[in-house]
């Protein structure tokens, strides 16, 4: 778990970095087994979402943690990156309401950046 948090504190900084707005961490460690956290994010356009994209894959990169799977870079409107404990979610405003996951993941613990 303490890799996690360690993947998670980097994720935060790196969308954080880039102006990513409304950060939410989700410990959803006690409610599925796909992961420890989830991130989400969202950016103004599609160009903020790849740069989010971009900068916590670099920084999650040079920290050595391996991306195991990028999904909707194309687009623009969701990117999903798994880095195995930690997914990031990042989105565009629009389908961030759309999919609304912060409802979904209810279950799990919302985590301050200051106490994780």
């Amino acid at each position: 778990m303490e890799k996690a948090k360690e993947m998670a504190h980097i994720a935060y900084n790196a969308l954080n970095e880039k102006k990513g707005e409304d950060i939410k961490i989700i410990d959803i460690s006690q409610v599925s087994v796909l992961a420890d956290y989830f991130i989400i994010a969202n950016g103004s356009s599609d160009n903020q979402v790849r740069a989010l994209v971009d900068n916590v894959e670099d920084c999650l990169h040079k920290a050595g943690y391996q991306l195991r799977q990028r999904e909707g870079y194309g687009t623009g409107n969701w990117v999903l990156l798994d880095f195995g404990d930690v997914i990031v979610h990042i989105f565009d405003k629009e389908n961030r309401l759309f999919y609304d996951l912060e409802r979904i993941w209810r279950d799990g613990k919302d985590v301050n950046i200051e106490t994780l």
